[in-house]
């Protein structure tokens, strides 16, 4: 594969390969409306569907690992990293945020994640992150960001997101940050938590979609392209650390 493409397709989508389906789980997801499958009403150890994990192509890089436990009499995601890449993606039908709704979640971080630094390449890992992927129009893209697109999208076959919107807990950047990844600009960084102060405390999020993603690609489109999927992620490939944190349901509401 082509040193292009092979690095389209490990970081456009929100790090590594993050791909969205098509066929019989985007069927699921129009039926389900904007419904997310709710990590607590799972029956098993593994994330209710349409909830699949999404890793890079090949294999070549370690999983991370999601599966459910039980905490606090209650359903959660456990997020395990160690020198590992994945995220675990929930497709939606094309969904515009309308101003006022939300994404709602909660997290805590167990074991934080060292040499971290989303700035540089060689740190762009995260303990724990939760992204929103936009199918924003290839024209609003620059020349060179589209055509690497457009390469990224015929090698691996998927549609891959235009503008992708990750909320991360970080080691050590500020609450409020935004900044870009480090591999491309088609992803954007608003940093939420930061530290070890809130190490193993549950923390609650509720933010505006319409707002958060015109803060980080307005400069791109004054208009709020469709919502194509969630994901829930942690990663340390770069790093070759280990992180542990665990998810709360995730919903999406006025």
């Amino acid at each position: 594969m082509p040193p292009v493409v092979r690095f389209m397709t490990r970081r456009l989508g929100a790090g590594l390969a993050v791909l969205l389906c098509a066929g019989a789980s985007v069927t699921q997801a129009r039926a389900q409306g904007t419904a997310l499958a709710a990590f607590s009403s799972a029956t098993g150890e593994q994330p209710p569907a349409p909830w699949r994990v999404v890793g890079v192509p090949g294999g070549k890089i370690p999983l991370t690992s999601y599966a459910l436990v039980e905490m606090d009499g209650r359903k959660v995601l456990r997020v395990e990293a160690s020198k590992s890449y994945g995220n675990l993606v929930h497709d939606l039908p094309a969904l515009v945020p309308e101003a006022g709704l939300r994404l709602r979640w909660r997290w805590r971080l167990d074991e934080a994640l060292r040499g971290a630094d989303l700035r540089r390449r060689e740190g762009d890992d995260s303990p724990l992150k939760l992204c929103a992927l936009f199918d924003m129009p290839l024209a609003r893209l620059g020349l060179i960001e589209r055509n690497l697109l457009r390469l990224a999208r015929a090698a691996s076959g998927e549609k891959l997101p235009s503008a992708t919107l990750c909320y991360v807990w970080d080691g050590t950047l500020a609450p409020g940050t935004l900044l870009p990844n480090a591999y491309s600009a088609r992803v954007r960084f608003i940093v939420l938590d930061s530290g070890e102060q809130r190490l193993g405390q549950w923390v609650a999020h509720s933010r505006d979609l319409a707002a958060d993603f015109r803060r980080a690609f307005g400069e791109e489109s004054d208009v709020v392209p469709p919502l194509q999927a969630v994901l829930v992620g942690a990663d340390a490939d770069n790093t070759g650390g280990r992180s542990l944190g665990h998810v709360g349901d995730v919903t999406l509401s006025p």
